[in-house]
């Protein structure tokens, strides 16, 4: 079981295969959608498939989980998979022509913020009294928008941007120890550790298994 701050889509290109949330409900499908923030494993993948992280706070991440909601329920990310796949031809991409950049991020404060932190987390420890500072507004107010926009604590929405700088670093054909530092993990234990609970796969295996691409 794992879980990430993004609204991931899974779509099988031939065959099925099969999710699970935290209940232990398993359901094989050709489609998913999961909720951010929510655990859920894959016990059985596919060979070839597509596997998009949407940003959680993104219009388009939002969008997608509008009826959604946050549901734990394997069931529902099946059906929402379902929904989503139905009028997709068999040598369509879904992520084709997807505007990854949109954001939902309404407060000023917050949204300074969020361009500020990837500066930062390359430097060491990102600190939330010196981000409030930097951006105009009280340590406590900026918890709180993180709370209330993002849907997850400062804290660990610094770690999801670290995996994600890492993953990035990763997909343009950097080293696990390059993308590791890059991304300010202390050494790629601690990168394999947060990528395991994170993606319930090791940089390893992302390395190997997969075509990993970027869109910012």
């Amino acid at each position: 079981m794992h879980a990430h701050h993004s609204v991931q889509v899974l779509i099988a290109r031939q065959g099925e295969f099969v999710v699970s949330d935290a209940a232990g409900t398993k359901v094989p499908c050709r489609a998913a959608v999961i909720p951010a923030d929510v655990a859920h494993a894959v016990p059985r993948g596919v060979a070839n498939g597509e596997m998009v992280h949407l940003a959680a706070e993104s219009e388009d991440g939002v969008e997608l989980c509008r009826s959604l909601g946050r549901s734990r329920c394997a069931a529902a990310w099946v059906a929402a998979g379902s929904a989503l796949v139905e009028d997709l031809g068999d040598d369509e991409w879904w992520a084709d022509g997807l505007p990854y950049a949109r954001s939902n991020v309404r407060h000023p404060a917050l949204a300074s913020a969020l361009r500020l932190l990837p500066e930062l987390i390359e430097a060491g420890p990102v600190r939330l009294r010196e981000t409030a500072c930097a951006v105009g507004v009280s340590e406590s107010r900026l918890s709180h928008l993180f709370s209330e926009e993002i849907g997850l604590a400062f804290r660990p929405y610094v770690r999801w941007l670290r995996m994600s700088r890492a993953i990035d670093r990763i997909a343009l054909g950097h080293s696990l120890t390059d993308a590791a530092h890059a991304a300010g993990f202390f050494d790629d234990a601690q990168f394999a550790r947060v990528c395991d609970t994170t993606f319930g796969l090791s940089p390893a295996l992302l390395m190997r298994e997969m075509r990993l691409s970027v869109e910012s």
